[in-house]
């Protein structure tokens, strides 16, 4: 689980009466996308025939872009979590952080799923260094619009997302 019981009202949007803009919800969900794609070769590597993971990727930056609903987004991204459940190790975890990224359209607060997933993915394949790396590679890639509260995110969510931050 890696939402909150209480919400952060600066990640949640405006029409569900937070105060996260459009804008910034499409920055946090480009950010995601850019997470799991760093580690989809994770997947990829051990079922290169099964799309869904790219399709979630793919689906989350058509919404930003206003090309597809967030049902749709939101639907590939479960798709994607579907590729993950008969999975053990890198391959699932990199699915998940698919499946995260896709669901953030829905849910603002799911580019931390994608983002802790990614770093999970990393630590199963290469260990604990590797998954600091990742960490590190995430924060550089962070857009400045919405860096601090991300990073506020991360300390205030690391204890549900394992610690990973």
């Amino acid at each position: 689980m890696i939402l909150p019981k209480v919400r952060d009202p600066r990640l949640v949007t405006i029409r569900r009466g937070g105060t996260l803009t459009d804008a910034d919800h499409h920055l946090l969900a480009r950010w995601a996308a850019e997470c799991a794609e760093h580690v989809l070769p994770l997947f990829e590597s051990a079922r290169p025939d099964d799309p869904r993971p790219r399709e979630a990727i793919a689906a989350i930056r058509a919404w930003t872009r206003g090309e597809i609903t967030m049902w749709e987004s939101r639907t590939a991204g479960g798709h994607a979590m579907g590729a993950a459940r008969e999975l053990r190790g890198s391959a699932r975890h990199a699915a998940y952080a698919a499946g995260q990224a896709g669901v953030v359209a829905h849910v603002a607060e799911h580019d931390l799923g994608a983002a802790a997933y990614a770093i999970k993915a990393v630590r199963a394949a290469s260990g604990e260094d590797a998954g600091i790396r990742e960490r590190d590679w995430q924060r550089e890639r962070l857009p400045s619009a919405v860096r601090e509260l991300v990073l506020e995110d991360q300390q205030r969510r690391n204890d549900i997302c394992w610690s990973v931050f």
